[in-house]
């Protein structure tokens, strides 16, 4: 059913599968492939292929809106309720996503401060008279003024990156 109303409507725009394709920001072939039937665009598509063929997101789901009858209005409600709740369960996924990653950079970077204070910045102490150790002592030295000053910056930001993104 979707397959054939997404297909009707873009031929009844006078648009080209191509055309929908750039409007829409994907490749033809996945036009090709909805109006065949061989996968079906996600929520967020959805609305997108709604608001570019100006057709309610009903009538590409197979609603006929000239039948406003209650059973109808369930029906489409309860349909939207279904994407609503699909764009919830990946808005959810993104922000937990997200969540363990600030989590994870906050620990590398404790590891690392750990690492650095235990070293005791063991570059002061190096021969530089030796080319291989003085390259590999003025590296460890930037890498370790670097990470100081900007380290800091970054925990705290992912600190409150972590309280904004936990579950509430």
């Amino acid at each position: 059913m979707l397959k054939e109303n997404i297909k009707q409507v873009r031929k009844s725009r006078g648009l080209s599968q191509e055309e929908l394709a750039i409007k829409l920001n994907v490749v033809r072939q996945t036009i090709s492939k909805w109006e065949q039937g061989l996968s079906v665009p996600d929520a967020e598509m959805l609305i997108s292929i709604s608001e570019v063929l100006e057709t309610p997101v009903s009538t590409l789901l197979g609603e006929n809106i000239s039948e406003s009858k209650v059973d109808d209005l369930k029906a489409i409600s309860e349909k939207l309720e279904i994407i609503n709740l699909q764009l919830l369960q990946s808005k959810n996924a993104k922000r937990k996503i997200i969540h363990w990653i600030l989590i994870l950079l906050c620990v590398i970077i404790i590891v690392i401060f750990i690492s650095l204070i235990l070293l005791k910045s063991p570059y002061l102490n190096w021969n530089y008279n030796e080319p291989e150790k003085a390259v590999l002592g003025v590296a460890f030295h930037s890498f370790e003024w670097l990470f100081v000053r900007i380290a800091p910056i970054i925990l705290i930001i992912s600190i409150v990156g972590i309280v904004l993104t936990r579950k509430k």
